[in-house]
């Protein structure tokens, strides 16, 4: 998978893929992760990027321009499946899109700034918009470290245990279950029995069971979906 992300603030992504799955999913090349920064792609002699809002308003605009030639130029060198736009206003990302997404072999992920990019941005290029949740940050960067992170971890080979990720949160529209693991006994909270029996079968249905409780108890609307 080949994802270039296209951002302001580049040193902002640099941490979260020096360690842990995704640094070695890089290493081990199933994944290339590439960083755009627009001011390079500015043709204002002291690299603009951004401008005041027609219509006035508080807060400035990423300006068409520079995003328009970066992602041209992307695109003379490879098709893309999509051009994903971090936005509040998108659809909100779950295990569904993250699975979709893992899928895909070469992805573009638009980070905005300030008060957003221009709208014909969105309008001529962007194929998806995507939002983390419900809330506004100061820009798209840490919402691409999400998205990354939640689909590289689903490419087969990523993970030692490739059934790890198919046991996950969300897999099955069901939260997991509890997990334990030794020692059995701590401070008076003992592992349940069932899971020392050795009974895959009997093991195997009281995970269902705890996770059809603990969806009802914790994400009821979960079930309604």
């Amino acid at each position: 998978m080949n994802i270039d992300i296209i951002t302001l603030f580049p040193e902002l992504l640099e941490g979260p893929f020096r360690a842990s799955i995704i640094k070695r999913a890089i290493d081990s090349k199933y994944v290339k992760i590439n960083f755009h920064n627009p001011r390079d792609y500015s043709s204002n002699k002291y690299k603009q990027v951004d401008d005041y809002q027609y219509g006035g308003g508080a807060g400035m605009v990423m300006m068409i321009e520079p995003i328009a030639k970066c992602i041209k130029k992307l695109k003379s060198k490879k098709q893309y499946d999509e051009v994903i736009y971090l936005t509040p206003d998108g659809e909100k990302l779950n295990q569904s899109i993250s699975n979709d997404m893992s899928n895909k072999k070469n992805l573009i992920l638009l980070c905005g700034h300030y008060k957003g990019v221009d709208q014909r941005v969105r309008d001529l290029f962007v194929t998806r918009e995507i939002s983390i949740g419900d809330f506004v940050l100061s820009g798209g960067e840490l919402a691409a470290a999400v998205i990354c992170d939640s689909i590289i971890r689903l490419i087969p080979g990523v993970l030692g245990n490739e059934c790890s990720a198919l046991s996950d949160t969300f897999q099955d529209g069901l939260l997991a279950p509890p997990i334990y693991t030794r020692p059995s006994e701590y401070e008076g909270l003992n592992v349940p029995e069932i899971l020392l029996s050795g009974d895959k079968n009997k093991i195997d249905l009281w995970r269902e069971q705890i996770s059809i409780e603990r969806t009802k108890k914790n994400r009821p609307d979960l079930l309604k979906n």
